[in-house]
């Protein structure tokens, strides 16, 4: 019934409004009379005391309890009721029991950088896994996804792969999953621009200027707020001790900034993290300093600040420079 279920969507939401929280369950007045132990333990409120140590199932920590109650546990179990013209149960679609399909459809649908990135992820946080059995039960579970997925991830591990407990279902990739080869808009994206106090505010400006065009947020960078920039009327946003280079999409260094400490590790992260890197004048030495290769791809390099922000701009249209990444 579809206005039911807008009621009932009404009720849960006003329950968790009135209380603060999704622990209302736990009031006296909505407390059944028999006690139900569930794996339900955040939120606001919380006033149960458990049993036990892992709030999921499977786990290795309780024996791999709490198990669903049973009829011999003398747990609520549904009786299928016939119905004049169908037939009552307490079930859930079978599309619900596909787990593996969307997933695979995902890593499929993705380019050789994109499937690079999550075999990478998938390594890094299962290395940090200290107990092999969920290693192990993680890798059982990519190999129900793709093969290849499976593979990859178990070679990193330093695990063996392997075999599907059930044939693999095709499906059709999709492109649409896929980040790379797209056009991106640019509307809103931060732009850091590194000065020193030996850049000319002039040029300052027009990149900034030229940002803005573009749709950027342009911000200007410097070791104080109330350096040679800010004093020459162009506006200091972060002072390099306290930003880092996760705040921006791309980098450009000005002319007149001497290499720094802060300056290279900030250019150094984003160049990993494929972001485009720019410099105009004798910027160019501190991105060299760097260890960002002048032959690198995503470097713009040049001495029309306005010229190095417009292309870097359409850099940013494609999210990432991935062919620096495959590199």
């Amino acid at each position: 019934d579809p206005l039911l279920a807008g009621r009932l969507f009404s009720y849960l939401d006003t329950q968790i409004t009135r209380l603060g929280g999704p622990n209302f369950g736990q009031l006296p007045i909505n407390r059944p009379h028999a006690g139900v132990d569930d794996m339900l333990r955040d939120g606001m409120h919380q006033m149960a005391v458990h049993d036990g140590l892992a709030p999921y199932r499977p786990n290795s920590l309780d024996g791999g309890c709490p198990f669903t109650a049973g009829a011999a546990a003398r747990g609520y179990v549904e009786v299928p009721q016939e119905l004049p013209a169908a037939r009552k149960v307490r079930a859930a679609p079978a599309s619900f029991g596909d787990h593996l399909s969307q997933p695979r459809l995902f890593y499929r649908s993705l380019t050789p950088i994109e499937r690079r990135h999550v075999v990478d992820a998938y390594i890094f946080e299962l290395s940090k896994c200290q107990e092999e059995t969920i290693r192990r039960r993680q890798v059982d579970v990519l190999a129900e996804i793709d093969a290849e997925l499976c593979a990859r991830v178990a070679a990193g591990l330093g695990l063996e792969p392997p075999e599907p407990r059930t044939p693999i279902t095709e499906v059709e990739p999709s492109p649409a999953l896929s980040q790379v080869g797209r056009q991106w808009p640019v509307d809103g994206r931060q732009l850091g621009l590194i000065a020193g106090e030996g850049s000319d505010p002039e040029a300052l400006a027009a990149a900034v200027a030229a940002g803005r065009r573009a749709g950027l947020t342009a911000l200007v960078i410097a070791d104080t707020p109330h350096g040679s920039a800010a004093n020459a009327g162009v506006e200091v946003s972060r002072t390099l001790a306290a930003t880092g280079s996760v705040e921006y999409d791309a980098l450009i260094v000005a002319a007149g900034r001497r290499s720094a400490p802060r300056t290279r590790l900030m250019l150094g992260e984003a160049f990993r993290h494929a972001k485009p890197i720019g410099a105009w004048g004798d910027g160019r030495a501190v991105v060299a300093d760097a260890g960002c290769p002048e032959d690198a791809a995503g470097l713009v390099l040049g001495d029309d600040p306005a010229e190095v922000v417009a292309t870097v701009a359409s850099l940013l249209s494609r999210h990432r420079v991935w062919n620096r990444s495959l590199s």
